[in-house]
């Protein structure tokens, strides 16, 4: 609940600020890739200010997050390691229970008292008083 209120209290905001910087930015402007020749229409864009914005800004967003993923690599690496690891340590601890009951041998069966249906003599006797 927290977290989708927070949300809100981002996104909203961001959101209109955005609204307003594509209202404010729509005048057509020309990107040049050609430092030599700006003036050459093969390698210039023409488009609204706000599309170089939203550009820029997704660039940024997928240059951070390979920077990120690529500098975390190694602790992917070492969980990946020790999962298997761990996994390997499991199989081990199995097989040796499995071992260990196998050797031991079958317990008995615990001797089970039978009853009689003629009631013992000894019961019937008279008690001396």
């Amino acid at each position: 609940m927290l977290g989708k209120v927070i949300n809100v209290v981002v996104f909203v905001p961001l959101g209109i600020i955005l609204i307003v910087l594509c209202v404010a930015n729509r005048q057509s402007v020309k990107l040049a890739f050609n430092p030599f020749d700006p003036a050459d229409t093969v390698l210039a864009f023409n488009a609204p200010f706000y599309v170089f914005l939203f550009l820029a800004l997704i660039l940024g967003l997928l240059i951070g997050a390979a920077a990120t993923w690529f500098s975390q690599g190694k602790y992917r690496r070492r969980a990946r390691t020790e999962a298997s690891e761990a996994l390997k340590w499991h199989q081990e601890a199995e097989k040796r229970r499995a071992e260990a009951a196998a050797a031991q041998p079958a317990p008995a069966p615990a001797a089970t008292p039978t009853l009689s249906a003629a009631p013992s003599a000894g019961l019937l006797a008279a008690k001396p008083r």
